[in-house]
């Protein structure tokens, strides 16, 4: 074992931990119902609008149980910390991977694809790692790896034991993308403040609203 590999390795469950940390900090607030009056559709379509967005974002983001969202943390750092050594593999030469690998797919500038694939990798990995803007680091996983899997059928068949780790991979990637990075997560810290900041702003709206009609009120019967 290489010491790139123990530093990523160290890496990874470091900033693991401080996304416990944020989570921690960051718990969950019971949600707030705000008062809708029967007469007023807009706001009350609106309402429900957001209210969509706010329960598909928790389900996504803000997943209950410890053990599900310790398992999507492994599966983070699992997949994170093996996928970036291929990203390397492929930037340490990326002639030799644009040679073996893109061409015979017959992309356009296969140069270029391959340092595509590289950096995706890479980045993919780390994002996923964190947990920081899981969703698109869990994209650019799965893109990767299914154009990778086209390519082994295509040059090899369904040969199993070229297409096993390339399924792994895919499988976990895309499993992540979704399911979501779960609770352990920066994402989910993010998440949590930005729903508590939407829940703390519409319940003061009906209260500053009720105090202007009030004062209308007052002011035309003096």
């Amino acid at each position: 074992m290489t010491t790139t590999l123990l530093l990523e390795i160290f890496a990874g469950f470091f900033t693991a931990f401080i996304a416990l940390w944020m989570l921690a900090l960051n718990r969950p607030t019971a949600v707030a119902a705000v008062p809708i009056s029967v007469g007023d559709s807009a706001p009350a379509q609106d309402s429900s609008i957001a209210a969509t967005v706010r329960q598909g974002l928790m389900s996504y983001f803000l997943r209950e149980g410890r053990l599900a969202n310790t398992g999507l943390l492994i599966l983070r750092l699992a997949i994170g910390a093996m996928m970036i050594h291929h990203g390397q593999d492929k930037l340490a030469d990326p002639q030799a991977f644009a040679t073996n690998y893109v061409v015979p797919l017959h992309l356009p500038f296969p140069l270029f694809f391959a340092h595509v694939a590289g950096y995706s990798e890479i980045l993919g990995s780390w994002l996923l790692i964190l947990g920081l803007l899981s969703p698109l680091g869990a994209l650019a996983l799965t893109g990767t790896m299914t154009v990778a899997a086209y390519h082994h059928i295509l040059t090899s068949g369904l040969n199993i034991y070229v297409l096993e780790l390339v399924v792994l991979y895919l499988g976990g990637s895309l499993a992540l993308l979704l399911v979501g990075p779960g609770r352990y997560s920066f994402d989910a810290g993010i998440v949590d403040g930005l729903l508590a900041d939407s829940n703390t702003s519409a319940t003061n709206a009906p209260a500053v609203s009720e105090a202007s009609v009030s004062y209308g009120m007052a002011a035309e019967a003096s």
